[in-house]
């Protein structure tokens, strides 16, 4: 019985271990989300930060500050300028809506009925109808409950994402002052663990991070300079405004849509029916495919992974673990390729990720 002691109390040691672990990840479930987050910007966003620091001399708490302080005026300024704030454009778009609900868009059923080859085909699918959407309001009143739950669940959604963006902001802070320190424990508990192996997959991870972070960016780029182009095509009032605006929130799956629908049906409104479709094409086709194809381009050559996996990575990713699949994905199964390729004895043929992780911490 003695000789089984010391195996019962490593057992138990071992036991509360995990106990203590699982108590811990109870503990921060909640705020698991925002936790990744703060730490996707806090290391996409590192070079500025140590360039901040060594132009300006500033303290690491300081300097942390003045970034956290930075990328909250860049959240709340694109929405402080997009809202209409003068008397004139607040009467404009309370007409527009008004005569929307009202009018519906007239001319629309027609014009869709004269175009050529289709125009047979929409005329005898909707006959003379128009697009009142008063109309459309009685059709769907029977069907209003479920319509307003399905709504209310995109609100708190919506609420509850810019809530987590503004906490994991916060928590930023604490990974740009304390930021060597924690790549520097981290990097000695994955070199603990898996030895150079487990190393060089954390480097993997943040060279592929990286090129997810430059996928975004990229994105953000070419959608905002295309939705100026097609708003200031389309006669759009603001269009370097509303560009702007398209940019920053093309982040998000949903993000520039936001932008050129309601430019759409603006124009629709204004009775200008061959903008209105202009404008509709020329964002579900141009516009939105740059999220299929710019995004996994960038994200693969910073990566330096093969363009199917990254695609795949990205894609499935968000579906299986929402927005933030999106850097999930690809860094999941960057590290699983990586792994099978050493399996398989070709890892002088696998993708050399250079390193990334903070100066401090190499």
């Amino acid at each position: 019985m003695a000789m089984n002691t010391p195996r019962a109390a490593r057992l138990i040691g071992i036991a509360a271990l995990a106990g203590l672990a699982i108590a811990c990840l109870l503990v921060l479930r909640p705020f698991i989300s925002s936790l990744l987050w703060a730490v996707i910007l806090a290391f996409s966003t590192w070079p500025l930060f140590a360039f901040l620091r060594e132009r300006t001399r500033l303290s690491p708490s300081f300097a942390a500050a003045v970034m956290v302080a930075a990328m909250f005026l860049l959240v709340g300024l694109p929405i402080v300028l997009a809202a209409p704030t003068r008397r004139e454009e607040i009467e404009a778009l309370s007409t527009s809506i008004e005569g929307l609900l009202t009018e519906g868009l007239p001319g629309l059923g027609a014009w869709l009925a004269g175009l050529p080859v289709v125009g047979g085909w929409i005329r005898t699918w909707i006959g003379d109808a128009e697009f009142d959407l008063l109309g459309l309001a009685g059709l769907l009143r029977p069907h209003t409950g479920t319509i307003t739950q399905q709504a209310v669940a995109v609100l708190l959604a919506v609420l509850s994402g810019i809530a987590e963006l503004l906490l994991a902001i916060f928590l930023a802070f604490f990974f740009y002052r304390d930021g060597p320190a924690i790549a520097g424990r981290v990097k000695a508990l994955m070199g603990r663990l898996g030895g150079e192996t487990g190393i060089r997959m954390l480097r993997l991870a943040a060279s592929v991070t990286r090129g997810v972070v430059w996928g975004l960016v990229g994105t953000a780029v070419a959608q905002g300079a295309l939705t100026a182009i097609g708003l200031w095509i389309s006669g759009v009032p603001q269009p370097l405004l509303l560009a702007v605006v398209a940019g920053v929130i093309s982040i998000f799956p949903v993000g520039a849509p936001l932008v050129w629908i309601p430019a759409s049906l603006w124009l629709l409104t204004q009775g200008q029916t061959g903008w209105g479709i202009f404008m509709a094409l020329y964002g579900g086709l141009v516009i939105s495919s740059v999220d299929n194809v710019i995004r996994p381009w960038m994200i693969a050559r910073g990566a330096d992974l093969p363009l199917l996996l990254t695609l795949l990575g990205a894609l499935g990713g968000v579906l299986a673990f929402g927005f933030l699949g999106l850097f999930l994905g690809p860094v999941v199964l960057a590290v699983g390729f990586t792994l099978m390729l050493e399996f398989a004895g070709g890892a002088e043929d696998g993708p050399e990720a250079p390193s990334a992780l903070p100066p401090a911490a190499l």
